[in-house]
């Protein structure tokens, strides 16, 4: 065997290892250092954009910044609840709209700003929009609420520092219409008067529709003929009022002079102020109807009773006499019909202060109506309730109420005797209240005569609707002036009126405040003359639409369910009279 040696200087030899020292190696060390804080960095910032998309995307659902809050107290809640009509129809209801802004710290050129932004908001202040350009604010508010092609239009100028921010506007689409009882919401959603301010909370929380019992149709005919009474007897305000009469739902109310609640500028305090809800009125003959059914009930008088009313009736400094006096005796329904005052005042002491006083409780004539408004008179009542206040109480003086109290006490009185709070919202079948008796039977039968009679052959005929059974009374009251004296010439005007009278479904109420007679009523600015013919048309219009169907007068069954038997002076032979 041949051995090869190997000398282990021949084998190759391994390459040496390089080493970096000194400056070099630093150098590499800090390279990796700062490659590394970068990717830290960047990784921080994307997790930091990957929240905020999720945040925006998810959590925010894209809603616009929330710089406008003026108010942080306030939690703005988009979406208030519509309200309508009994109907459905609509009567007020939120939408979005933009809202201008604007950030001064981003604003260049305010002078050249604010001229820009006047070309397109002609309605805004150089003065105002300068100043609020120019101050050291990060937010100010520049135009709230505008229209889609406004903010296209800003959007045009390219001013830079200009912003918008979504907002929620009430809208009410009928206007003026139901300004009173639908009432405004001010800019941050917050009710301000009428259903919107009693019931803000329940809007503001609620997701259905707040349904009232106003009938739109029927508001609109009141409304327009209270408006043609002012116009053509030169008032200075007007209010009326439809009333189911058995229910005490509000079917239509009615204030004039009324406002644009979607104007929430240049609105004066006559407009804003609710004459039939929130004024309180000395009512005059109306209030003979409680007078009157008082004094049945009671049993101190009768249909077939009467009372000397020859001579005025004095009492201290005051004298209480008839405007058309028959200066003779007269029988209840006579006094009724020709609205006598001395008979009247006769018939209220045999029932006595007392018993006055507890009657016009019962009615509600002592506190404010429970219907759903803020905008609620308190009546105006004596105290303590002496003599002369029974004496004038009778007639309609020396106690104010509001005609929501007038109407809802005549339907109390003509309903058969039960009384329910009058209210705005709208009762199902089902709901009917249970009421309160306040007279007899008997009692309202027997005034449901009386006012018949009254549009038959008293001073109510201007209010006999063709085909409908109507009655009611008169009421023509002067105002009270300064140190307790009545202005002759300042009249409340009124008539109340029933309809179908032999089975009651609806009170209509007319009032005109301070009328002037013309031509047409030979002078006269009456409740009679003035009032008694709106209520004659409103009734005329509204029926077909209330389903009430037109009568036969001249029926046997309907004349014995509203004749009267009007007893001559001094026993004679009784006369029917329809």
């Amino acid at each position: 065997m041949t051995h090869t040696r190997i000398d282990i200087n021949d084998l190759p030899k391994p390459e040496k290892t390089v080493r970096i020292e000194g400056t070099g190696r630093q150098a590499l060390e800090q390279g990796r250092t700062r490659l590394l804080i970068a990717g830290s960095v960047f990784a921080l910032a994307f997790c930091v954009i990957a929240a905020r998309v999720v945040d925006v995307s998810v959590f925010d659902r894209g809603a616009e910044p929330n710089l406008a809050q003026e108010s942080s107290n306030l939690a703005h809640k988009t979406g208030r609840a519509d309200i309508v009509d009994r109907n459905g129809m609509l009567l007020a209801t939120t939408l979005s709209v933009p809202s201008l802004y604007a950030d001064p710290k981003y604003v260049m050129d305010p002078v050249e700003a604010a001229d820009k932004l006047r070309t397109v908001l002609p309605d805004l202040e150089r003065k105002d929009v300068l100043a609020k350009l120019a101050s050291d604010k990060r937010f100010v508010w520049i135009k709230r609420n505008l229209t889609p092609r406004q903010q296209y239009d800003i959007n045009r100028l390219g001013v830079p520092g200009l912003y918008f921010q979504k907002e929620s506007k009430r809208i009410y689409p009928q206007g003026r219409l139901t300004a009173h009882i639908v009432g405004r919401a001010g800019f941050d959603d917050v009710g301000l008067s009428g259903i919107e301010k009693s019931h803000d909370s329940l809007l503001r929380d609620g997701t259905e529709s707040l349904r009232l019992s106003v009938d739109l149709r029927v508001q609109h005919i009141l409304r327009e003929e209270l408006q043609t009474q002012i116009d053509a007897f030169d008032g200075i305000g007007a209010a009326g009022i439809v009333l189911d009469a058995n229910s005490s739902e509000i079917v239509a109310m009615v204030s004039l002079p009324d406002f644009d609640p979607n104007r929430r500028d240049k609105i004066s305090d006559d407009a804003l102020f609710n004459r039939a809800s929130l004024g309180v009125y000395e009512m005059g003959s109306t209030f003979k109807i409680f007078n009157t059914a008082m004094a049945l009930d009671y049993g101190t008088t009768s249909l077939s009773g009467g009372y000397d009313a020859s001579k005025p009736i004095r009492v201290a400094r005051f004298t209480i006499s008839d405007y058309h006096a028959k200066n003779r005796w007269l029988s209840v329904p006579e006094i009724f019909m020709y609205s006598s005052n001395v008979g009247s005042v006769k018939m209220a002491m045999d029932v006595g202060s007392e018993r006055q006083r507890a009657f016009m409780e019962k009615l509600g004539f002592l506190k404010p109506s429970a219907i759903e408004l803020p905008e609620r008179g308190h009546p105006m009542a004596p105290r303590p309730w002496r003599p002369i206040n029974t004496m004038t109480i009778s007639f309609g003086h020396g106690i104010a109420v509001s005609p929501v109290h007038l109407a809802n006490g005549v339907a109390a009185v003509v309903n058969g005797g039960i009384h329910r709070p009058a209210t705005l919202l709208r009762r199902g079948s089902d709901e009917l209240l249970v009421g309160e008796r306040i007279i007899k039977e008997k009692t309202s039968e027997a005034v449901r005569r009386l006012l018949r009679l009254v549009v038959e052959n008293g001073t109510g005929r201007n209010a006999a609707a063709e085909g409908y059974l109507v009655g009611g009374k008169t009421g023509t009251a002067e105002k009270p002036g300064q140190g307790g004296a009545y202005r002759r010439k300042a009249l409340l005007s009124s008539f109340v009126g029933v309809f179908p009278l032999n089975a009651p479904r609806y009170v209509v109420l007319a009032m005109v405040d301070e009328p002037k007679g013309n031509k047409s009523s030979f002078g006269y600015a009456t409740g009679g003359w003035v009032a008694a013919p709106a209520v004659k048309r409103v009734i005329e219009r509204a029926a077909p639409l209330l389903n009430v169907a037109p009568v036969d007068e001249d029926a046997p069954e309907i004349r014995r369910a509203l004749m009267v038997k009007i007893p001559e002076p001094k026993g004679n032979k009784a006369l029917a009279s329809f």
